[in-house]
C-alpha cells in the first residue's frame, strides 16, 4: 500500500498543487480565513481517501484475477492428476498381464528343456532299437531264407529218396 508521502509525490491534478502550495499564506502574504483552509484540508483528505480507495480497488481486482489464475492452475493440475491415474491404470492391467504370461512361458521353456533332452535322447533310443530291429529282421529274414532253401532241398531230398524207394518197390512189386 503506498504511503501518503509517495501518493503527494505522484504527479497530480492543477487543484492538488495548488493545495500543496497553499498554506496559511495567501498569494498578496495576508493569512486565508479558516473556512478556505479547511475546505482545502477537507479536499485533500478527501482525495487521499479516493486515491486509498483506488489503490484498494486495483489491489482487489489483482487479487481477483489472481485467485482465478490460481483456480484454473488448481483445477489445471486435477485434470492432469486424473489423467494421470486413468494412464497408471490403463498401464498396470498390461504389466501385470504381461508379466504373468512372461513368468508362464518361463516356466514353459523350463518345463520344455528336459522334455526335449528326454525326446532327443529317446528319439536316439528309437534309432538305435530301430537299428538293432532292421538288423534283426535282416538277419531273421536271411535266416528264414536259408530255412527255405533247406526245407526246399530236404524236400527234394525226401523226394528223391521216396521216389528211389517207390522205384524199388515197384520194381519188387513188378
Amino acid at each position: 500500500m503506498a504511503t501518503t508521502r509517495q501518493i503527494l509525490e505522484q504527479p497530480q491534478s492543477p487543484f492538488i498543487q495548488r493545495i500543496k502550495s497553499s498554506g496559511t499564506i495567501s498569494i498578496n502574504g495576508s493569512p486565508m480565513n479558516d473556512d478556505k483552509e479547511e475546505e482545502f484540508s477537507r479536499s485533500a483528505l478527501a482525495l487521499f481517501r479516493a486515491k486509498e480507495d483506488e489503490i484498494e480497488r486495483r489491489k482487489m481486482e489483482v487479487k481477483d484475477r489472481v485467485q482465478k489464475k490460481l483456480g484454473l492452475a488448481e483445477e489445471a493440475t486435477r485434470r492432469l492428476a486424473v489423467i494421470r491415474e486413468e494412464l497408471e491404470a490403463l498401464t498396470d492391467p498390461m504389466r501385470k498381464e504381461i508379466s504373468a504370461i512372461r513368468k508362464r512361458v518361463d516356466a514353459i521353456h523350463r518345463e520344455l528343456k528336459p522334455l526335449g533332452q528326454s525326446c532327443q535322447k529317446k528319439e536316439k533310443e528309437f534309432k538305435e532299437a530301430l537299428e538293432a530291429y532292421n538288423e534283426k529282421n535282416k538277419e531273421k529274414a536271411m535266416f528264414v531264407n536259408k530255412l527255405v532253401e533247406l526245407v526246399t532241398e530236404s524236400e527234394k531230398l525226401r523226394m528223391t529218396k521216396l521216389e528211389e524207394l517207390s522205384k524199388s518197390i515197384d520194381i519188387s512189386l513188378h
